[in-house]
């Protein structure tokens, strides 16, 4: 069987006919050269014409269904060992799909933001050739971006399954390739990686509404969430009523200029601004220091057919926080400065004739990005401009931060899950691996509720509740540390270190050597990769090695020293460029020293550091750390916070 696997195979298609009038029985991840996971029952489902009989056949195995009255079936294929190529059938009446080089094996589901979806051909290393032959037995699908409201059967646009080669890899997750790459050439089965996500996204947009509903941060946000879905005009009516709840006790100009939405407005004594970078750069003196509230309008005259192919609403970026109005109907809000808008479009917010589109901007640049940038994109792909001079007033020099709409991303709650994991939870997956929290820096204290609520999320929606978890920690960014102080990165890694802990399916993988100070978008993912790998073979796969680098277990007194004992040293711990390591801070209630330490077999000895005061340790405990601990397998210790043993 495994010779079948390196022989190319014709794929089978639709009848010409058949393929232009039906639409495809299976959902869209089932598709040619897809990769299956072995040694469990095979869910698959799609859809068909309620009430149809869906008869499924794979490797002489058929099984049937009935679609609901949505249309919606799934059924049950029983296990296959690692091998293929196979045919997937499907057949509805006088419908048939047949999905083509479909191999069993491994399959591997990667998620985060964009250090998790930075593609291999900008990775360290690439120019050299990411895979100079073709590896048939490696092959990856690309979820693209989508927020839903409510939790989809299937995606929105297609991921086409890609055997990995020169001309393809560049576009694969840098860090899920080299992961299952690495994986793929030890078990010498066929694995296949799919990868869900988003650039500069949060976690929260990433966990379902139920499970964010049960904390009180997100209760209200769930909500109103639910209620898109149900129904958006009541949804965005609520949302700007929070908003302008929170724009009534704030802003002294409320009253005066509350009417600057309504298009009946007359702003014909207006000033004129053209929208090319920051307002600060627009060679207006009010606006040149200015920091606060500016209102801007713009006139666009449609025909009764762009009113209605109206679909969404660009704006690129905007510095910091806007609220945006069509014919003085709410349509959206952000906060997030470096995000560009693209709102959707409520039913019959345009008209023909006259539209007013009216934009509330608290910040210090406003519209930051290209008059190209600005434009009504209607259902066709086409778009109108919005380009040339909006009108423009001053409005309070106020700072705050306003609410946002639950539903925009990046911010977004649930709306990733239910359009990029949802669809394919039910696929199956041997383990999953999670690249993210540069968006929560500063929220350690509530990411620490968020990722495990999230592995437990993702866990239950691939219904498999021992699901091997992977974490990449975050790298290195910002200024190296002259003195102890707080660091808000530090803070996040020790909450993904202590909820990898906690977890006895979840592995680490550290990151903070290999990340570029000056970068929030390190290109050294193969090392990464490399790492969530070698954390797999424990927790995925069994094997007996060391999982990760040094992590504490204790840091106890020792006459007038600290000990501090760490696990996974391999042979031994070990110090690169000096006989001390470095990096470590002894604290008390009130501050933090920087301390040598001495390696002595699986611990660190700090020689004099043990003060009658001294409550706890540090390690790395910076943004940008620098340190030299390692174990003999070249894996840098875990940063940590820990309290000294009474």
């Amino acid at each position: 069987m495994i010779a079948r696997w390196l022989v190319a195979v014709a794929t089978v298609s639709l009848p010409a006919a058949a393929a232009a009038q039906d639409p495809p029985l299976l959902a869209s991840l089932f598709n040619d050269h897809a990769v299956l996971q072995r040694d469990r029952p095979i869910t698959v489902w799609g859809h068909a014409n309620p009430g149809e009989t869906v008869s499924v056949a794979l490797s002489g195995a058929r099984v049937s269904a009935r679609a609901d009255m949505r249309g919606a079936w799934q059924a049950q294929l029983p296990p296959l060992p690692a091998g293929g190529p196979y045919v997937l059938s499907a057949q509805a009446g006088a419908v048939t799909q047949q999905v083509s080089d479909v191999l069993v094996g491994d399959v591997y589901l990667c998620g985060g933001q964009s250090n998790m979806e930075f593609p291999a051909r900008q990775s360290t290393g690439a120019w050299g050739g990411l895979a100079p032959k073709p590896e048939p037995m490696l092959r990856f699908a690309h979820v693209e971006h989508d927020s839903a409201a409510a939790p989809r059967d299937d995606l929105s646009k297609p991921a086409p399954w890609r055997i990995v080669d020169s001309s393809s890899v560049g576009d694969a997750s840098a860090v899920c390739f080299y992961m299952a790459r690495s994986l793929q050439h030890d078990l010498k089965i066929p694995v296949g990686f799919v990868d869900s996500d988003w650039g500069g996204t949060t976690i929260q947009s990433w966990i379902t509404a139920p499970s964010l509903a049960t904390l009180p941060d997100y209760a209200d946000g769930a909500a109103s969430l639910a209620l898109l879905a149900k129904d958006p005009a009541a949804a965005r009516a609520a949302e700007a009523r929070r908003g302008e709840a929170w724009w009534r006790r704030n802003d002294p100009r409320w009253v005066a200029t509350r009417r600057w939405s309504d298009p009946a407005f007359d702003d014909a004594a207006w000033p004129t601004l053209a929208l090319a970078g920051s307002w600060r750069d627009a060679g207006v003196p009010a606006l040149a220091a200015f920091d606060g509230v500016v209102w801007l309008r713009k006139t666009v005259d449609l025909s009764a057919e762009q009113a209605a192919a109206a679909d969404r609403l660009l704006l690129g970026p905007i510095d910091a926080h806007d609220t945006v109005w069509i014919n003085g109907r709410w349509t959206g809000s952000n906060g997030v400065n470096w995000f560009w808008r693209d709102y959707a479009v409520p039913q019959g917010a345009f008209h023909a004739g006259r539209n007013v589109i009216a934009i509330r901007v608290l910040g210090g640049g406003g519209p930051t990005g290209q008059p190209d940038n600005r434009q009504i994109k209607l259902k066709d792909g086409t778009a109108i401009s919005l380009a040339g001079p909006w009108s423009y007033q001053l409005g309070a020099a106020l700072k705050g931060k306003p609410p946002s709409a639950p539903w925009e991303v990046p911010a977004s709650l649930a709306t990733l899950n239910n359009g990029m994991i949802a669809p394919i939870a039910r696929y199956g997956f041997r383990l999953a691996a999670w690249y993210q929290g540069e968006s929560n820096v500063g929220d350690a204290k509530g990411y620490a509720a968020l990722l495990p609520l999230l592995m437990h999320d993702w866990r239950r929606q691939t219904n498999d509740p021992a699901l091997p978890f992977l974490v990449a920690q975050l790298a290195t960014l910002g200024t190296p540390a002259t003195a102890p102080g707080e660091s808000g990165w530090a803070d996040m890694r020790d909450v993904q270190a202590k909820a990898v802990r906690a977890d006895p399916h979840a592995g680490l993988a550290v990151t903070f050597d290999l990340g570029d100070r000056y970068d929030i978008h390190p290109t050294q993912k193969m090392i990464v990769g490399e790492r969530l790998a070698r954390a797999a073979r424990v927790v995925a796969y069994g094997r007996s090695v060391t999982p990760g680098g040094p992590e504490v277990t204790a840091v106890a007194r020792s006459g007038a020293d600290l000990a501090v004992t760490f696990r996974n040293v391999s042979a031994g711990l070990r110090t690169y460029g000096a006989a001390q390591a470095i990096g470590f801070e002894t604290c008390t209630a009130t501050a933090c020293r920087y301390v040598l330490g001495t390696v002595a077999g699986d611990r660190i000895v700090l020689a004099g550091a043990n003060g009658p005061d001294v409550t706890r340790v540090r390690y790395a405990w910076a943004d940008a750390p620098y340190v030299n601990l390692y174990n003999t397998d070249d894996l840098p210790a875990v940063p940590f916070e820990w309290p000294v043993t009474p």
